[in-house]
């Protein structure tokens, strides 16, 4: 599998993992625990396998910049974490930093 598709599903696993971290509530609900726990070990040997074709800078860059943005409107929606105007131009300039990264750097290729 190539290496941006390894770190795809490194990414949704984090997601979910971080998801599921608010949600344990400090590790005090079992199944959101046992979900954190398994999808940070999923995303992490994901993006291990990423890494062998992928630069570092890039994957991380990427599964930062992704992650925060993912994070952000999902705990906008489930837990109604509303951001500010600075917090909206912040996430915009992290996702226009992906973008630019994914369209114009040869070193994703």
């Amino acid at each position: 599998m190539p290496g941006m598709a390894w770190l795809a599903i490194a990414i949704v696993a984090e997601v979910i993992a971080t998801t599921a971290l608010k949600a344990s509530d400090g590790f005090r609900h079992t199944a959101p625990s046992v979900i954190t726990a398994v999808g940070y070990s999923i995303a992490f040997w994901c993006m291990s396998q990423a890494m062998r074709t992928v630069p570092v800078g890039i994957v991380y860059a990427l599964w930062s910049g992704i992650g925060i943005v993912l994070i952000t409107a999902i705990a906008w929606v489930l837990y109604r974490q509303v951001l500010d105007t600075p917090g909206l131009i912040g996430i915009g300039l992290i996702l226009a930093g992906v973008i630019v990264i994914q369209v114009f750097s040869k070193t994703t290729a």
